[in-house]
């Protein structure tokens, strides 16, 4: 839970009411003069103030965004700012730039050309103006001399709603999965560009190109793409590139690869749902325009639009998954359609959590692979 979630400031108040009951409560049993009773005393009225400092600190703070989330909070955000020069026409000079490396934690090995390399990156869209952090794992293949002159294919991996970039890494760890897999023959080697779908944080804009708000849908299907090709040595062509993501990664990895199969060949929506909510965390999406709403209903796509010629794959459990039903539903349309490809991977039981994903992520990535190709 986000530090600037309504959650988060509710549970805080529940504890702050639970620990005035309890002092009214045990406060007659407190009143003795023994040492054991003042000090019960002193803890029980120190929490009390600690717990309302607390939820009016979070009311505060979600009020006017002295925070952005836990780390910023407790300093642990110590990255440098970078600056983007500006041409006179408006676009930038260069779309990504390195800020920062990291090891790939692989068993006894270190080095780019044996566990591969994570480089932290900014991104800034041309076409957009959007500008977001994101992390792009670069396999050990790609630092080989044998592999000098070949190109890779491309994954974006996209988190859930808010969701963190470095949660790809240390939660779902992509990175290590995908070397895994690779040592053991299951998949290809592939470049993953990891970030989430949320670009105008708190805003969830569910890869929508909101009217006069954020183009999210055009900066992941026009600028990431563009911005990684002018700085990696990937393929060019829709069939290296694919996209991945869970929950509300999920429906944008899915969305992403039927409006844009001239760039996403292959898209995989582990728990995704199939229809963009409106509620207090997105706003108002489509102001009033009804195609863009109609556009941005998945189930609405496939049965009203042409077919894209892409593949997609989606994941959902029999017990533990809201979208158990909805995702047989999406199967059932697509297989009607005979254009588009539908596969899936149906667990037993399974909640909308990082563990289900974890038991998801590596069959995925290895069902993308054989779809993907160098170019």
């Amino acid at each position: 839970m986000g530090l600037t979630s309504r959650k988060v400031l509710a549970l805080a108040v529940l504890c702050a009411v639970a620990l005035f009951v309890a002092t009214v409560w045990l406060w007659p049993r407190l009143a003795r003069r023994s040492r054991r009773a003042v000090a019960g005393r002193v803890v029980m009225l120190l929490a009390t103030q600690l717990s309302l400092f607390v939820c009016v600190g979070l009311a505060v703070n979600r009020a006017f965004g002295f925070y952005a989330d836990w780390a910023d909070l407790f300093g642990q955000q110590t990255d440098e700012g970078v600056v983007v020069e500006h041409t006179a026409d408006g676009a930038a000079d260069t779309r990504l730039q390195v800020v920062g490396t990291q090891k790939v934690m692989t068993a006894g090995a270190s080095l780019p050309r044996l566990s591969g390399l994570i480089q932290k990156v900014a991104i800034e869209g041309r076409r957009t103006g959007i500008v977001t952090p994101a992390y792009v794992y670069l396999p050990p293949e790609y630092f080989q001399p044998q592999y000098r002159r070949r190109t890779f294919p491309v994954a974006v991996v996209l988190t859930g709603y808010p969701g963190t970039a470095q949660s790809l890494i240390s939660k779902l760890e992509y990175p290590r999965t995908a070397h895994d897999l690779v040592e053991k023959g299951r998949m290809q080697p592939m470049v993953l560009v990891m970030l989430r779908p949320t670009l105008a944080p708190p805003r969830d804009t569910e890869c929508v190109d909101v009217p006069g708000g954020p183009q999210t849908e055009t900066f992941f299907a026009e600028d990431l793409p563009d911005a990684v090709l002018s700085h990696y040595r990937v393929g060019r062509s829709a069939g290296s590139w694919g996209v991945i993501g869970d929950s509300t990664g999920g429906y944008c990895a899915l969305k992403l690869a039927m409006h844009h199969p001239g760039r996403y060949t292959v898209g995989v929506g582990l728990s995704a749902y199939y229809k963009a909510p409106i509620d207090p965390t997105t706003g108002d999406l489509f102001h009033g325009n009804t195609n863009l709403r109609h556009r941005a209903d998945l189930m609405w796509c496939i049965k009203h639009l042409p077919a894209p010629r892409t593949s997609l794959l989606v994941t959902s459990s029999r017990h533990g998954e809201r979208d158990y039903k909805s995702t047989l539903e999406f199967i059932d349309a697509v297989k009607a359609t005979n254009t588009t490809r539908i596969s899936s991977i149906i667990l037993d039981s399974g909640g909308h959590n990082f563990t289900t994903w974890k038991r998801e992520i590596p069959p995925a990535l290895e069902w993308m692979s054989g779809r993907l190709a160098e170019s």
